[in-house]
């Protein structure tokens, strides 16, 4: 029986998606991408499952993509993947997840590696991780988001400093620029992840998932199509069961337990 090169585990309302392919550094097969983007579609279909925590067995996160797998494989329109029920992991296809992803990563983090960064909500990252947008190194160029995020996450010429030479840069730069959030001990990066969405996922979901859409909305139409959006997005949280169970556990001094209805 062929080894999954996605690993998914459940923990309470947190979907863990690992990255399992270690003795080639996680390098991307064609079946991994599809794969990936099942899990992305588990993540997103589930109503029990609120966050996603994507990781990588292993010393490293991804080297990237394997190009003798993915080259034959690039048509006119790219590469096409996506299964059906899936979600593109990039999410460069007009579809978005509608729930965070914690990302945490460690040891090499290339190409790929940093688009699904930049795709998902929040980055931890050993102090041993290393970066890099090598696509112009090998004739070709970011086609999984880095040429629409990079710029707006680090600035224009912080992006561009790292896209246009494809060097490898180390993960205090990383931090520095706005890739990463938060830097840990190499080891401790999973733990940190799984902190952060067992956080999140302790929140409303349904508050959670608008807040994040919101927030998309202005990234991808701009402020005032996001403005437009914020008082019936208010109107329908205010309505719902966990609006009010948030609101009996702040005038009992409890902690509450929604239900994401």
């Amino acid at each position: 029986m062929a080894e999954q090169l996605i690993l998914t585990e459940r923990r309470g309302h947190v979907l863990l998606i690992g990255l399992n392919r270690p003795d080639k550094r996680n390098a991307a097969t064609f079946d991994m991408l599809r794969d990936l983007a099942a899990a992305y579609g588990e993540l997103d279909d589930d109503p029990e499952l609120r966050v996603g925590v994507v990781w990588a067995v292993g010393d490293h996160f991804t080297g990237g993509l394997d190009l003798a797998d993915i080259g034959p494989r690039l048509g006119s329109d790219g590469l096409d993947f996506v299964p059906d029920g899936g979600i593109h992991p990039w999410q460069v296809d007009g579809r978005s997840l509608t729930k965070p992803v914690v990302m945490a990563a460690q040891g090499t983090c290339f190409t790929l590696g940093i688009e699904l960064a930049l795709a998902s909500d929040i980055v931890v990252a050993a102090t041993d991780t290393r970066f890099a947008q090598l696509e112009v190194s090998r004739g070709i160029l970011p086609f999984g988001g880095a040429t629409i995020r990079f710029p707006r996450a680090a600035g224009w010429g912080n992006a561009m400093r790292w896209i246009l030479t494809g060097d490898t840069f180390d993960a205090t730069e990383a931090h520095r620029i706005g890739l990463v959030q938060e830097l840990t001990e190499p080891g401790k990066q999973l733990d940190r992840a799984l902190e952060l969405a067992e956080r999140i996922a302790a929140q409303a979901p349904l508050a959670v998932q608008a807040s994040l859409a919101n927030a998309r909305t202005a990234f991808r139409e701009g402020d005032a199509a996001a403005e437009a959006g914020l008082g019936p997005a208010l109107a329908s949280l205010a309505a719902s069961e966990d609006a009010a169970i948030g609101m009996k556990a702040f005038a009992t001094r409890t902690t509450p337990e929604f239900v994401g209805r």
